[in-house]
């Protein structure tokens, strides 16, 4: 009688078994992840109240306010502003990096490179470096009065722009981005490439193809889900740049409060103290990456597709 029983509760543990392994990932996927974020959503549906002075015990009270933060996000001229700015950094960042990362990719993964090793190290190594602290180092980089680059083309008697204000401004913040972001996005480019079957390259050298047809032809047509994936995670961090700005802003006076998105979002919520109205902003970004995320993700399978029946 008691066998079946064993039986039972063995055969049930190992079935509980996997549920028991994803437990810790999933008590805090909802305790770090899905509880902010409802957090922030019921936030972005209520405002205070302030009745009478507003000193008084019970004259602040949190409200329902429907879609009014919604709106008022929406109808932000800061925030449009601050949109728009991104446009045109991730403009210059995503193109450049993705260029540079998928051109030392296909020079690693050449047959004449020497000290493949050392090279693909030193592409990655700027992306072990914090951001905040990359920010600091290019910071005083451009700064006239500490900035070596300013000496010597004041020594050649050469003009020296300012790279903190204006339009430079964003080929500065960019170059820090793609000084970071260029090797992780190699590594997996490359990564790529070296699971391609040599019967391959083999087939092509024995057909009379080049290095550079072998390169533009068959290479990177067979990495393209690596391009649309680093495609993806760069378009992501660009919507959320943050510590750039934020970082060589004291630097210079040439980048407001609200320069990006999430910016303005920090702006209202420790600066203006309205987390109503922050909280509204951060869904409606949150949405917006979502949706264009999904409406590129969309785009690229059905050109895979076309491109596969063809």
């Amino acid at each position: 009688m008691t066998q079946p029983s064993q039986g039972v509760r063995r055969s049930y543990g190992v079935k509980a078994a996997p549920y028991g392994f994803l437990l810790p990932a999933a008590a805090l996927f909802v305790l770090f992840f899905a509880l902010p974020i409802g957090y922030a959503v019921w936030l972005s549906f209520h405002r205070i109240e302030v009745k009478g002075l507003g000193l008084g015990k019970g004259s602040r009270s949190e409200v329902w306010a429907g879609l009014e933060n919604y709106t008022s996000a929406l109808t932000d001229s800061e925030l449009a502003h601050s949109a728009l700015r991104i446009l045109g950094y991730g403009a210059i960042v995503v193109p450049v990096m993705l260029g540079l990362a998928l051109f030392f990719a296909l020079l690693l993964d050449s047959e004449r490179v020497r000290a493949r090793s050392f090279a693909r190290l030193a592409i990655f190594l700027p992306y072990a470096v914090p951001g905040v602290i990359a920010a600091l180092l290019w910071g005083f980089l451009y700064l006239p009065d500490v900035s070596p680059f300013h000496y010597l083309l004041d020594a050649l008697g050469l003009p020296q722009p300012d790279l903190m204000d204006g339009g430079p401004l964003y080929f500065s913040m960019a170059n820090i981005a793609v000084w970071g972001g260029t090797g992780f996005n190699m590594i997996v480019i490359y990564t790529a490439l070296r699971s391609l079957p040599n019967e391959v390259y083999e087939a092509a050298k024995l057909d009379g193809c080049s290095q550079l047809q072998i390169a533009l032809r068959i290479k990177i047509p067979m990495v393209a889900p690596s391009l649309v994936l680093t495609f993806f995670f760069s378009i992501i961090a660009t919507l959320q740049v943050f510590n750039e700005p934020t970082t060589l802003r004291p630097l210079t006076n040439g980048i407001p409060t609200t320069w990006s998105p999430l910016m303005k979002v920090y702006n209202d919520a420790f600066t203006g103290g309205n987390i109503y109205a922050a909280s509204a902003t951060a869904v409606v970004l949150a949405l917006a990456t979502f949706v264009l995320s999904f409406a590129l993700l969309r785009l690229s399978n059905r050109r895979t597709t076309q491109g596969a029946t063809r």
